[in-house]
């Protein structure tokens, strides 16, 4: 979008939110970037200039505006509505991969050269995977100096950065001010985080409707590894330095977080695989604006517009999940989850809750004997090769995963069929167009609507909802009468017919 002029100009004139992440505005005169939404009085037109990023703009010599925070605005929707190529990427940096495997090892997970991988990241976003990620660690170091006591020391290892003296360097250029001046600054009247945690408003594009979006993730939460307490989710976190554990609540104009981390190098890809859980980058009112043309979907629209797809931390463990819940009540499949994080999941301190374990890692549950397990032999095979092609990496569902090509190694695996399959594509890959034809819940609330009974006449149907057929579900389910619907209390909810 930052190449349509005379659109971004009205987007910053009209200080237009719904834009915050899809593009940058940066003024000529001050050297100053910020996000079309800036309370800020908007520049004068011929001092503007547009980028794709805040990596972009950085590296064109623009610092970050001090009063809007444009490092901190809603990511752009692209990287999550994008099977391609450089939304894979940008999924993959956002997960720390630069940080820790460096750009040939990007390059490896996306199956490019390193050379093409820049080149693509370059023309699209004006920054190559270097500077994308130096962008990344400049906020997860601001966020760390301002809601931390820690020592700016420890703050530049935990960012990501190699040396005090290359994070002092940053800091000052993005933001221009020190470490210290910029503590000082925002340190006034803000209590420091507790030991071991830090409190964050993630940030998202409005309208949010959260019954469902967390109400599913209550309805479902494995004993051990989630939970819904004091009117937030909480779940634990597998991170590449160690176990983590997310607190998240929603509020009004943001999600309220905390988390608790073993390592402070896992900051940004906590935060990176928070967002993705509950869907905060999405373009609700896109979304919302396409179903709307259908007349069956558009007064479930306008009654709870801006729902959004509970997705998932971790896309190995929600594919075990959802063969364990073929077929099975939600009760069911959480007992059976429940049983495999006591024999097999690392256990875990949480300071403030009743959360115990890591879910199992693909590894740890490939070692165990599929007859413990109280399920058909069928689905014991299934779990079986599952785990196999998992543990042996064959089978890649993190989130710069290829979507097609992981639809077609589910499929290929024996017992996968096409809900599994979808589920699994809508909620740990994130396609946004996943669909569920054959879902008992979408084809009760079909008939309740009036729409196609059988599922192809669905899909046919449903074809005119796409690319946001995943969405599209979720008015569908929200129709029914099921503890996913509703935003849980803080007392137990009554387990329903499987979803």
């Amino acid at each position: 979008m930052h190449t349509d002029f005379d659109a971004c100009v009205r987007a910053v004139q009209s200080k237009d939110a719904r834009f915050d992440g899809w593009f940058f505005t940066a003024v000529l005169t001050t050297r100053i970037y910020c996000r079309p939404s800036c309370p800020a009085a908007p520049p004068k037109v011929e001092n503007m200039t547009f980028y794709p990023s805040a990596a972009a703009a950085q590296q064109a010599g623009f610092r970050a505006c001090k009063r809007c925070r444009p490092d901190a605005s809603p990511g752009s929707p692209q990287w999550n509505e994008r099977a391609d190529m450089v939304a894979r990427a940008m999924r993959l940096i956002a997960d720390g991969v630069v940080d820790r495997d460096g750009v040939p090892g990007l390059a490896s997970r996306l199956g490019y050269s390193a050379r093409q991988v820049e080149r693509q990241l370059l023309a699209e976003l004006g920054a190559g995977p270097l500077a994308l990620a130096r962008a990344q660690r400049a906020q997860t170091a601001r966020l760390l100096i301002e809601t931390t006591t820690m020592p700016m020391g420890e703050i530049a290892f935990a960012a990501g950065f190699s040396s005090i003296r290359t994070f002092n360097g940053t800091v000052r250029e993005v933001f221009a001010l020190a470490p210290g001046e910029l503590r000082a600054r925002e340190a006034k009247g803000r209590p420091a985080a507790t030991a071991g945690s830090i409190a964050l408003r993630l940030p998202f594009r409005r309208p949010l409707t959260p019954d469902n979006l967390f109400g599913h993730l209550a309805a479902t939460a494995v004993p051990g590894v989630e939970e819904w307490r004091a009117g937030a989710y909480r779940r634990t976190l597998r991170l590449p330095h160690g176990p983590g554990i997310v607190e998240l609540r929603p509020e009004a104009d943001h999600i309220g977080c905390r988390l608790w981390l073993t390592d402070w190098r896992d900051l940004a890809q906590a935060i990176s695989r928070c967002r993705r859980l509950l869907d905060l980058d999405a373009d609700p009112l896109a979304v919302d604006a396409l179903l709307s043309a259908d007349p069956v979907l558009a007064p479930l629209v306008a009654k709870s517009p801006g729902r959004r797809v509970p997705r998932v931390t971790d896309g190995p463990e929600f594919a075990v999940r959802a063969v364990l819940g073929q077929q099975i009540s939600t009760a069911a499949a959480r007992t059976h989850a429940g049983r495999l994080v006591k024999a097999y999941g690392e256990p875990v301190d949480d300071p403030a809750g009743g959360l115990t374990h890591l879910f199992p890692s693909p590894a740890a549950l490939a070692a165990h004997d599929p007859a413990e397990l109280a399920m058909p032999q069928t689905r014991r095979n299934t779990l079986a090769a599952l785990l196999d092609a998992l543990d042996s990496g064959d089978l890649d569902l993190d989130v710069g995963s290829d979507w097609q090509r992981a639809r077609a190694q589910l499929e290929a695996l024996p017992g996968f069929g096409p809900w599994t399959v979808e589920t699994i594509a809508m909620r740990a890959l994130g396609d946004p167009d996943a669909f569920l034809p054959t879902d008992l819940g979408v084809r009760y609330a079909a008939r309740d609507l009036g729409l196609p009974g059988t599922p192809a006449a669905l899909t046919r149907h449903a074809a005119a909802w796409q690319p946001w057929r995943a969405y599209a579900t979720q008015y569908l389910w929200a129709t029914g009468d099921h503890p996913i619907n509703v935003l849980p209390t803080d007392h137990p909810q009554p387990e329903g017919a499987s979803r």
